[in-house]
């Protein structure tokens, strides 16, 4: 059996691909037609007898191929690609997002189909940093088709996706979770005022009847759990209700009452908010007077146990990582059951959420360029 041909051997070489640059950078390659002709339609064209001329260099055939500087190195780890199989299981061939991205240009200029493949599935199934995604918005659009499932994750996704997703938010945001779950819950208000918010991109969702419908049913929730609980204060004695405890519950709810306010105000439902409040200021007022007249100690909390956190911590990460890495579409259908899993906390995904929630607020600015062609998913 022969063995393999190797790039850069000039003693079973039978063509020299010429690379050179404009500001005089030329360099010689020594490799083989069999397989440039096999993985290259640019090569296999060249070295076609249908090619008017066929340069010879060092007793071989030669195709020059000019490029810029800055992608001459891409140039040359495509050469060396030509010469791998690609099946997937060598991701640390591409070296990070930049360097894929050079690769996939020159791949899809050199018609390298399986290099091209291989280099979408690798920046598919990796995680990217922002200024990674800028990257990607400004180059990969220009690729054509061969390049679009890379978009897949930055696609706007559709109306009933977006409503799905902000209406398992409201809830969770206008719950009383336990109190190790209240970063999670100030996330879930923050995005949700994020969701519609007008700024430099038009809000997520415009709120129709149907959701302020819903915003009214949660409010009015919140609102129903905060009188039984007045109820229950005004049966209690004034010790009782002035425990730490008890006014930790009272400031959850007011916290809740105060970003309430400025969500209704967003939706113009503020109507909604007076009314539920003017309806129990008088059970508010009996109530809360031993509170304001109690004196409290603080105590230190004890510490509940917990898994080793760094572990903890780098799964949750991991889970992050695969989520976004996801279609959006598939991100939502993800955060959408995982907002409404009474087990919240576990994994934390806020991380995923508030990344999700940029995205799709402007996925329609970010991709306008694109015209038609990249409908919502």
């Amino acid at each position: 059996m022969d063995a393999p041909s190797r790039i850069g051997d000039r003693s079973t070489s039978d063509v020299v691909v010429r690379l050179r640059t404009q500001e005089g950078r030329d360099e010689w390659i020594y490799c083989h037609a069999g397989i440039l002709i096999e993985k290259s339609k640019y090569f296999a064209d060249r070295l076609s007898d249908n090619w008017p001329t066929c340069q010879i260099l060092d007793s071989r055939n030669c195709v020059e191929v000019y490029c810029q500087e800055l992608d001459f190195n891409h140039h040359v780890n495509v050469l060396r690609l030509l010469y791998v199989v690609l099946d997937g299981s060598f991701d640390d061939l591409w070296n990070g997002v930049k360097n894929a991205l050079g690769i996939l240009q020159v791949g899809i200029q050199l018609g390298c189909p399986q290099i091209v493949t291989a280099c979408v599935k690798y920046l598919e199934a990796i995680p990217w940093e922002e200024s990674e995604e800028e990257e990607i918005l400004r180059i990969v659009p220009d690729m054509g088709s061969e390049a679009e499932p890379i978009l897949a994750r930055l696609q706007p996704v559709n109306l009933s996706a977006i409503r799905g997703i902000f209406i398992s938010t409201l809830r969770f945001a206008m719950s009383s979770p336990p109190s190790l779950m209240n970063d999670l819950k100030s996330s879930a208000q923050e995005q949700l005022e994020y969701m519609v918010t007008e700024d430099d991109d038009t809000p997520l969702l415009i709120a129709d009847e149907d959701i302020k419908s819903e915003v009214k049913d949660c409010v009015g929730r919140l609102f129903s759990r905060f009188n039984k609980l007045l109820e229950e204060f005004l049966c209690e004695s004034a010790e009782l209700v002035g425990e730490a405890g008890t006014i930790t519950l009272f400031q959850s709810y007011f916290a809740d009452f105060s970003w309430v306010c400025q969500l209704l105000s967003k939706l113009e439902i503020m109507r909604v908010f007076v009314n539920s409040w003017v309806d129990a200021s008088d059970k508010i007022l009996t109530t809360t007077k031993p509170l304001i007249d109690s004196v409290m100690t603080s105590d230190e909390e004890s510490l509940a146990f917990k898994i080793d956190g760094e572990l903890w911590q780098s799964l949750e990460s991991t889970f992050v990582s695969i989520i976004l890495a996801l279609p959006s579409a598939n991100q939502a259908e993800i955060l959408t059951e995982w907002l409404e899993n009474e087990h919240i906390r576990y994994p934390d995904l806020t991380e995923a959420f508030e990344v999700w929630c940029y995205r799709s607020k402007v996925a329609n600015r970010r991709l306008a360029l694109l015209g038609g062609s990249h409908s919502t998913l």
